[in-house]
């Protein structure tokens, strides 16, 4: 992990302290701090750890290292920022898979553009971070989708048990511009920092078409969105719907309606303890007047009694415990647990045989070990069991094909868990979640 350099992070308290003390106060000085040489060194660094590939340019971190390297890069950045001649190029757009079968559109600008997006967003973010509100968990600093899960059982455990699962309809591509760059001015009076904004977002976007030819869209005239994939794009994201949380923060709709907000970026849930008509109509009502919608077919209203909820990846619902006391019982879901077990599964293939068994076992690794890192959490012991079986198998199961060991009875006795472990390697899930360690549930 990346360490903020001393003199970037004491600016970046200055400006959160300035921010947290007067609400008021707008920021007017800090166009000049983007094309600073050591923030334009961090902001290459924090960009070039993110491993993003390439833009419409084609240019790669190992192009730009290897030709002009990297202090004249940032030169060459700095001086177009400076004299305010800078221009992005357009964003290159790639479609990703969705676990539901569609596709999510990302967009990829180049490297410069990242950088000067990345300095501009160490400055900036300071000011806004001072103003959200504790609710919002998404894209935040030492803020994690574990603590918006803690925020969820709480209330659950409180009695909010009637849960509106909030789905936005198309949220990246549809904030309206003028309205988000109107929240932007609220804290931000210097017109560079704007300007620069502005040209990101009005950027434009290129894409394949289905017959191989670059399809072009957005630029000047698009007044909507903003492409996921962007280093700042996250943060202008939050930074609309914190008019949504401040909303419900400031005229006390969680007391009035008894209803607790929880948003993660564009996810949220509403948790719910004096019904759920009323806080449904608010909700609707508040996102009308931001432009956005809710998606009628992905939004829900359950009762956590009776049926499970999904937020982040986990699946929530309220059960009881032997002895009868009420908790609520939180675990990896099912397309989690699909996800990871395909994995395992394409990882140790029989046509991978000969690929070095020690690289098969560090690919197993890395995908329990990140998967491990985010799940292991709440009740997910029983869980995160099953998938340590199926890991075992498959392995044993390319062990059996590598030493062409055809008998299943054979393969088990000859390759135990023992060996999978101490000879092979393997990474060993935890079978007791990180939240029954702490805490002896009910």
């Amino acid at each position: 992990m990346l360490v903020t350099p001393v003199l970037i992070r004491t600016l970046q308290r200055k400006l959160y302290a300035k921010a947290k003390q007067e609400p008021g106060y707008r920021f007017y000085a800090l166009y000049d701090k983007v094309y600073r040489a050591d923030i334009l060194q961090h902001a290459y660094r924090l960009v070039r750890s993110n491993k993003g590939k390439p833009g419409i340019d084609g240019v790669s971190f190992e192009a730009i290292e290897a030709s002009e390297g990297i202090e004249q890069f940032l030169a060459k950045l700095a001086e177009e920022v400076k004299n305010r001649t800078y221009r992005p190029l357009p964003v290159r757009r790639v479609m990703i898979p969705k676990p539901d079968g569609s596709q999510r559109p990302l967009g990829i600008p180049t490297i410069r553009d990242r950088v000067v997006q990345m300095a501009v967003k160490l400055m900036i973010e300071p000011i806004f971070e001072a103003d959200f509100c504790d609710c919002s968990y998404g894209f935040r600093p030492k803020r994690s989708a574990h603590d918006a899960m803690g925020d969820i059982s709480y209330a659950l455990h409180k009695g909010h048990t009637e849960v509106i699962d909030a789905d936005l309809s198309k949220y990246f591509d549809t904030i309206p511009h003028a309205k988000l760059l109107a929240v932007v001015a609220e804290r931000i009076a210097d017109g560079g920092i704007l300007h620069l904004i502005k040209q990101w977002l009005k950027a434009p976007v290129v894409e394949k078409g289905k017959d191989g030819k670059d399809r072009t869209s957005g630029g000047k005239g698009n007044r909507r969105g903003t492409p996921q994939g962007g280093v700042i794009s996250p943060l202008l994201a939050n930074l609309y719907l914190h008019l949504l949380d401040r909303i419900w923060e400031r005229h006390n709709l969680e007391g009035r309606y008894g209803a607790k907000l929880v948003r993660y970026a564009d996810d949220m849930v509403l948790l719910c303890a004096k019904g759920t008509a009323k806080p449904l109509s608010m909700l609707r009502y508040i996102l009308d007047r931001l432009d956005l919608t809710l998606n009628k077919t992905k939004t829900k209203v359950i009762d956590a009694w009776d049926e499970s909820f999904g937020f982040l990846g986990f699946e929530v619902r309220m059960n009881r415990g032997r002895s009868g006391k009420a908790y609520p019982h939180i675990q990896p879901g099912k397309r989690a647990v699909k996800r990871i077990n395909a994995k395992l599964t394409e990882l140790t293939r029989r046509n991978l045989t000969p690929i070095p068994l020690p690289t098969i076992v560090r690919r197993m690794n890395q995908s329990l070990r990140g998967w491990a890192c985010y799940f292991d959490y709440a009740n997910s012991s029983k869980i995160f069991g099953d998938v340590k079986r199926h890991a075992e198998e498959r392995l044993r199961t390319h062990l059996r094909k590598r030493h062409k060991v055809k008998a299943r009875r054979i393969g088990q006795g000859r390759f135990p868990n023992r060996v999978l472990y101490e000879r092979c390697g393997l990474y060993k899930l935890p079978t007791t979640a990180a939240w029954k360690r702490a805490h002896a549930l009910a």
